[in-house]
């Protein structure tokens, strides 16, 4: 017997794999200096081909770049802070035909991501604008873990530029888990 045939949820779940989860996103804006310089700011990352157009123009860049580790949120939608929580943290509605729906609607309600790996094809720059777009890439068979009985499941978003070029990838995986009962030992 199969771990899908003795998990009929794990079976359901397979049936994503590979597919799209949601349609293709576009950047609500282009890659630009302000955005870069509140990122720097935040995170104190002096370098300066990130802001100083004169060093940029000199370096292996031949202009401003955007930090890399900055790929993810060229694409992030502005956030719906009313009802996060009941939606799992996502920032807007996730529709019902989308496994981590069906995952919480089969009791797996609690997430937490577990990490996340970044791949980059090449810098962005200023005027870039992106696409995402993301697939499931893996759940695996349900394990116990020590915050619960759960799946992890690994989504595959790959972002590009506006002539279509792989500009970087993006693995992120959850735990989509059961909740102990409140009061329940761990």
């Amino acid at each position: 017997m199969t771990d899908a045939e003795a998990d009929p949820l794990l079976a359901a779940l397979e049936g994503w794999l590979g597919k799209p989860l949601g349609a293709p996103g576009l950047a609500p804006d282009e890659v630009n200096r302000s955005m870069i310089q509140h990122w720097v700011d935040a995170l104190d990352d002096r370098n300066p081909v990130y802001l100083d157009e004169e060093f940029a123009a000199t370096s292996r860049f031949g202009g401003i770049v955007a930090p890399p580790a900055m790929l993810q949120t060229w694409t992030m939608p502005r956030p719906r802070i009313e009802g996060i929580a009941e939606r799992g943290g996502a920032p807007g509605e996730i529709g019902a035909d989308n496994p981590i729906s069906v995952l919480s609607n089969a009791g797996y309600t609690g997430t937490l991501a577990t990490n996340s790996e970044l791949e980059f094809e090449r810098y962005l720059r200023p005027g870039d604008r992106l696409r995402s777009a993301t697939q499931l890439e893996s759940i695996s068979n349900r394990k116990q873990t020590a915050r619960g009985l759960g799946y992890f499941v690994t989504w595959l978003t790959t972002y590009t530029d506006g002539e279509g070029e792989v500009v970087g990838r993006q693995r992120f995986r959850i735990l989509k888990f059961q909740p102990a009962p409140a009061g329940a030992e761990a």
